[in-house]
């Protein structure tokens, strides 16, 4: 079992920066592939990136690919987002979330959710 809990949301001006941080408790935390989604309003969740147990391999949406970067401390059991070059298009409810597969976390699927945080992106 693992628990996620995130902070780091806010409101932003366009071309601002953000880091989300996703504090996870529970055993095995660096054999779980972690990564982020988020749902805009009136739309479903999408994927945003993802990080392999080993964070060898990282993996983003194309939407936020060369803006956003993923990154873990597994000493810390921390996981992070740090999103520069925000748009409005950014804005919405972002998660944190674990698999034990990192193949089916790019696919879109997550064994453990965190709760969301509010990313609002004025222009």
């Amino acid at each position: 079992q693992v628990q996620l809990v995130v902070s780091g949301g806010g409101l932003v001006q366009a071309g601002g920066s953000l880091r989300l941080s996703c504090a996870a408790s529970g055993r095995s935390f660096s054999r779980y592939a972690m990564g982020w989604f988020r749902q805009a309003p009136g739309k479903g969740r999408e994927f945003v990136s993802a990080i392999a147990w080993s964070g060898t391999s990282t993996n983003y949406a194309d939407s936020v690919k060369g803006r956003f970067t993923i990154s873990r401390d597994d000493a810390k059991n921390l996981l992070f987002l740090q999103m520069n070059r925000l748009d409005p298009e950014d804005t919405a409810v972002y998660y944190c979330a674990a698999h034990w597969d990192y193949g089916s976390m790019v696919g879109g699927s997550a064994d453990y959710w965190g709760q969301g945080t509010q990313v609002t992106v004025s222009s």
